[in-house]
């Protein structure tokens, strides 16, 4: 395969596993996008171009398991984007796993008895959580 190949082949996995992504958040609740931005510390403009399938721009692989725990992937869609991602970019996904740093901790919490407020309410546990785990990172 020639270079041209390569770079085209590459090309059209990145446009797959993007549009993959675009495809789960237009099916979300209007916000997911915000929370998404949020969630990653970015704005808004940053998510549109994340998820632009015309952007060759690879989404970074650290920002993986965040963009799946909000945008709750299907696993057949899950495990699409991966394949694409993986095909893509076929080292990351190994090397971002494994300096990632996190874990997961299960924490028992009040039910409010609304959908809307229990999420809201983990939303903001997790976010909480994410940036104290940046500050602390910060400081080493």
């Amino acid at each position: 395969m020639n270079e041209a190949t390569v770079r085209d082949t590459k090309a059209a996995h990145i446009e797959a596993y993007k549009t993959i992504l675009r495809d789960v958040l237009n099916q979300r609740p209007s916000g997911t996008r915000q929370r998404l931005a949020t969630a990653l510390g970015k704005n808004r403009s940053f998510i549109s171009h994340m998820t632009n399938p015309g952007n060759s721009t690879a989404i970074p692989a650290p920002h993986l398991d965040l963009i799946f725990e909000i945008c709750h992937f299907s696993s057949a869609d899950k495990r699409s984007f991966l394949e694409c991602f993986h095909l893509a970019h076929p080292n990351r996904l190994k090397h971002s796993r494994e300096s990632a740093g996190m874990r997961s901790l299960k924490v028992e919490v009040f039910d409010f008895g609304d959908e809307k407020r229990n999420r809201a309410f983990d939303d903001l546990i997790r976010d909480t959580a994410r940036r104290f785990a940046r500050l602390l990172a910060q400081g080493h």
